[in-house]
């Protein structure tokens, strides 16, 4: 009797295994089915997201056309018209060179960008290498609408620009505190790339601070990979709230979007809406010193236990640097309480602060921490306006210039190269004698290297001191050096 109760048992055991086998068998289908479908509604939840984003900011997005008349040409001789871009961002920043002969009347060129309103009544944040030379700027509302534009003021310095529309009550972008924003964190930039308006794009935050592009003098922008591509400049970066966190300004890449786009971050934008808002132009703090990265070998020679900071290599004549006791060899840590990354992040902190302010320096000394007070001077040559001014010197050249950008980088064939793009050249200047061209990249004065507009404006004022301006120029032709005498008046 019990033999059959062990043989009952184990025929049960038996069963009741295989039914667990099967339905484990079953259920394997509907749980994988169950973590896909888990995953495609989270794709869902996300692609509405960027919708409703998109949806939200798309009215106070605008499309900008920019007018600039181009002056008198430079050159003479015979032959057809030449142009050597193909496409109206190259028409806006090159003047187009025609026989003298031929031409009836002074060509305009067109060059077509993105902005976004920040107010209700019409201020609209863009890039000043849209519209900083502009003669005549038009913008183009998410109804169709096309309106003139009052260019407010625009700053060389960090490629930003503010222009007015004549309205009320308009969408607005809200902007966020781009401090606030993370490595890995999804944006959104919205554009005209192309004339195509209102394109949206996605990807995620992929780097912070870069710096050294030589896209403008003060540069820590955002890198991403959401496509941006010609025409989206000006257009906004925005996060998953809705708000700005960038202005979308340069690409870095051989050809479009190579998934390397960089945006001004919009804290920065903010202090310099403010100065032209209020003023027109902007002025910056300066502290009148050049400094240099921290290497980590020489950081430890003097103290340091980091490589973080800003080392003083020169200390200028009567600077407010002087002034305060600021010696060289000096190591920059701190800046009114806040660590000090690098060279770049030191000048561009300090010139975000008005003139006349006052900032605590935390200096290494000798390898000991020391607090100095610095009051601020007028960083100099700036407070210029949109279209900006050219030196006496420059003047004398002849010549109209520009930092070579990423973008007009790799459609001129100068990829890798850094120095200052020549736009125009004044007929009968000595620039003009020597045989200068506008698209003649300029990458020395005097020997010493230049990689934008600021590096460009002191090393022309040093050589001039000498009467001689010795240019490295590349060109069609190859590179060459260009000796021009400055005559004195």
């Amino acid at each position: 009797m019990s033999m059959t109760v062990v043989r009952s048992t184990s025929r049960s055991r038996l069963l009741l295994s295989s039914v667990v086998f099967v339905l484990f068998l079953l259920t394997v289908p509907v749980n994988v089915f169950a973590e896909d479908e888990q995953s495609i509604q989270t794709l869902r939840r996300m692609g509405k997201a960027f919708a409703s984003i998109a949806e939200k900011t798309s009215p106070a997005v605008v499309g900008i056309k920019a007018t600039k008349t181009i002056r008198s040409d430079s050159r003479q001789g015979n032959g057809d018209f030449y142009n050597p871009f193909d496409d109206q961002m190259f028409e806006y920043f090159f003047r187009r060179r025609m026989p003298r002969s031929d031409r009836q009347e002074q060509p305009k060129q067109v060059a077509q960008g993105s902005g976004f309103l920040v107010t209700a009544d019409g201020y609209i944040l863009t890039n000043n290498h849209l519209v900083g030379e502009a003669e005549d700027v038009s913008v183009q509302l998410d109804d169709r609408r096309t309106l003139k534009a009052k260019v407010i003021g625009a700053d060389p310095g960090t490629d930003v620009a503010v222009i007015k529309i004549d309205v009320k009550d308009e969408p607005y972008v809200e902007l966020a505190n781009s401090d606030s924003l993370e490595v890995g964190e999804w944006v959104i930039a919205i554009g005209n790339p192309f004339g195509l308006s209102h394109t949206v794009t996605a990807g995620i935050v992929s780097a912070k601070g870069r710096n050294d592009i030589g896209v403008a003098s003060f540069e820590d922008f955002i890198q991403t990979d959401a496509a941006i591509n010609f025409g989206n400049s000006g257009g906004p970066l925005l996060n998953l709230d809705g708000k700005a966190v960038g202005i979308n300004t340069a690409i870095i890449g051989p050809g479009g979007n190579v998934g390397i786009g960089l945006a001004i971050p919009i804290n920065m934008a903010k202090a310099i809406y403010e100065q032209l808002k209020e003023n027109g132009k902007v002025v910056r703090g300066y502290l009148g010193v050049k400094i240099g990265n921290l290497d980590s070998g020489v950081g430890e020679f003097y103290g340091a236990k980091s490589d973080k900071g800003a080392m003083v290599a020169e200390v200028m004549e009567g600077s407010p640097a002087e002034k305060a006791g600021i010696k060289v060899d000096d190591i920059v840590v701190e800046l009114q309480g806040e660590p000090v990354m690098g060279a770049n992040e030191l000048m561009n902190r300090v010139a975000m602060f008005k003139p006349g302010t006052e900032v605590v320096l935390t200096i290494l000394r000798d390898g000991k921490r020391k607090t100095i007070t610095v009051t601020l001077g007028t960083r100099p040559d700036e407070g210029t306006v949109a279209s900006g001014g050219s030196s006496k010197t420059e003047d004398k050249l002849g010549l109209h210039v520009q930092t070579l950008t990423p973008e007009l980088a790799q459609r001129l064939g100068y990829d890798g190269l850094k120095g200052v793009l020549v736009t125009e050249v004044d007929s009968g200047s000595p620039a003009d004698d020597k045989g200068i061209q506008p698209g003649d990249l300029i990458t020395e004065v005097n020997r010493e290297a230049v990689r934008n507009l600021r590096q460009w404006s002191d090393a022309i004022k040093k050589a001039a001191e000498n009467g001689k301006v010795l240019l490295r120029v590349r060109g069609e032709s190859g590179t060459r050096l260009v000796l021009i005498t400055v005559s004195e008046e």
